[in-house]
């Protein structure tokens, strides 16, 4: 099976190319805009019909969409995500190949969600920011171009290769500042939000269970449980061996109890970008009422909860998430402990 991989240099790319190259029987090739890709070739500036060309010549069976961006101004979003997408689609119809789209979404479409809902893959799409709205209207185009095509959309992905900057990254560094500095208290706001947490491993999994498959439209990619992030920092710092005690300034110590958003004074950017190093990711249950807003805005403009339906993927992949959360966040630690 040749499989075009587009954005194979990305944080998810790079995963789902080491599992399309595990595979003996897929024959890859990585287009895209940095010097590590096979072809470079940028999706938001480069001709359609020289896609095409290309498209003949290599004559994929499948193509996989990691393209894209989580971080820019309006016009920066709209060029990766949704022009891009475009570019994709119109050179699939226009080439001979006859090859099957993956693309990767991501749920940022759903926008926000009621507490302790599931979101399923028919929830009516309301994305809460320019994010959001960019990778939405990308899977619109996909789904109404008239291929063979699947989008998965991505809850929050964490483990190997987990941003620095992103809220679990963020964690991980001033965990990682306090037990060099001997510090027996940490600080951290934001963390009383609860998101779906994948392992970027298993996210790699699912794309090549579609590749194989014959599944269309959308398939959520998740766990099917919601995580608190403060929790997620209490684990966290028993994966570290930090003693001290981590406190949520929105509430008392780390998974106890509920608490309130990142009041003024807290450590700034825990939620300053997407939650596990990709967009923040809503959910909704069908037919729910998407949460009011809370008394502080999120940055990621998801609200407080997100929590995805799994069984589409579970009934038409045959996929199901292997890696637990302990195992991504030793791996988040272990990059964020080397790091000097």
């Amino acid at each position: 099976m040749r499989v075009l991989l587009l954005g194979a240099s990305g944080y998810l790319g790079r995963f789902v190319a080491d599992r399309l190259l595990a595979d003996p029987a897929v024959q890859l090739t990585a287009l895209g805009r940095s010097d590590e890709a096979d072809v470079r070739f940028d999706l938001s500036t480069g001709s359609p019909g020289a896609l095409t060309r290309f498209l003949d010549a290599v004559h994929p069976g499948v193509v996989v969409n990691c393209a894209g961006t989580t971080r820019g101004n309006g016009r920066e979003l709209i060029r990766h995500n949704v022009v891009a997408t475009a570019a994709v689609c119109e050179s699939l119809r226009r080439s001979g190949c006859g090859a099957r789209l993956v693309h990767v979404g991501c749920a940022a479409e759903y926008g926000a969600a009621q507490a302790g809902s599931s979101t399923g893959e028919d929830a009516l799409p309301r994305p809460g920011g320019p994010y959001g709205v960019s990778k939405l209207a990308g899977t619109e185009l996909v789904l109404a171009s008239g291929l063979d095509a699947v989008v998965l959309r991505v809850f929050s992905p964490i483990g190997p290769g987990t941003p620095a900057g992103s809220p679990l990254g963020r964690i991980a560094e001033a965990m990682r500042r306090a037990m060099q500095q001997g510090d027996s208290e940490l600080k951290l706001g934001g963390l009383s939000v609860q998101r779906d947490f994948v392992d970027v491993r298993d996210i790699a999994r699912a794309v090549h269970a579609a590749s194989l498959s014959a599944a269309q439209g959308i398939v959520n990619i998740g766990t099917g449980r919601a995580v608190r992030l403060r929790d997620a920092a209490s684990l966290l710092a028993r994966v570290a061996g930090y003693a001290g005690a981590v406190h949520d300034q929105g509430g008392g110590p780390a998974g106890q109890g509920p608490a309130e958003g990142p009041p003024a004074g807290a450590v700034p950017g825990v939620l300053g970008g997407p939650v596990g190093g990709a967009p923040a990711i809503p959910a909704q249950q069908h037919g729910a009422q998407p949460s009011p807003p809370a008394s502080h805005p999120y940055p990621d403009g998801c609200g407080g909860w997100q929590q995805a339906d799994v069984r589409t993927a579970r009934d038409r992949l045959g996929w199901r998430p292997r890696i637990g959360l302990e195992e991504s966040l030793a791996d988040i630690w272990m990059e964020a402990a080397c790091r000097i």
